[in-house]
């Protein structure tokens, strides 16, 4: 249980900073409605700007926080659950928008490693 949760760790940061420091202006597959970067895709669930870079900190934030829980394990619970919230908000917003599955995959994914992260922490703990 120990490793899954290691590798969940690793994951969700890993995927978040890519999304958010990497591909933040390129157009993908999962972007909301017709979006070809970040700031279009908020706009698509009708957020502003400044919505934009609080939750991609937020997010940025909490994948830091997975991450420092390699050394800290108070970090690892905050950081998942903050991380479960912001995910369950996208899956939100593309349902808003009427998305196809394809869109909400990833969102569905990181909610399903974070709470795992959390479910496997707190039995360790």
């Amino acid at each position: 249980m120990k490793i899954l949760k290691r590798i969940s760790m690793i994951t969700v940061a890993a995927v978040v900073l890519n999304v958010w420091l990497f591909r933040f202006g390129k157009a993908t597959i999962y972007r909301g409605g017709d979006a070809t970067n970040m700031i279009e895709e908020f706009a698509v669930y009708g957020l502003n700007e400044t919505m934009v870079y609080l939750v991609g900190g937020l997010k940025i934030l909490a994948a830091i926080g997975l991450l420092i829980g390699f050394y800290n394990k108070k970090t690892i619970t905050p950081a998942a659950g903050l991380m479960a919230m912001l995910m369950v908000g996208a899956i939100v917003m593309h349902f808003k928008v009427g998305d196809e599955i394809i869109k909400f995959l990833p969102a569905g994914i990181m909610f399903v490693l974070s709470s795992l992260i959390i479910i496997v922490n707190r039995k360790l703990v």
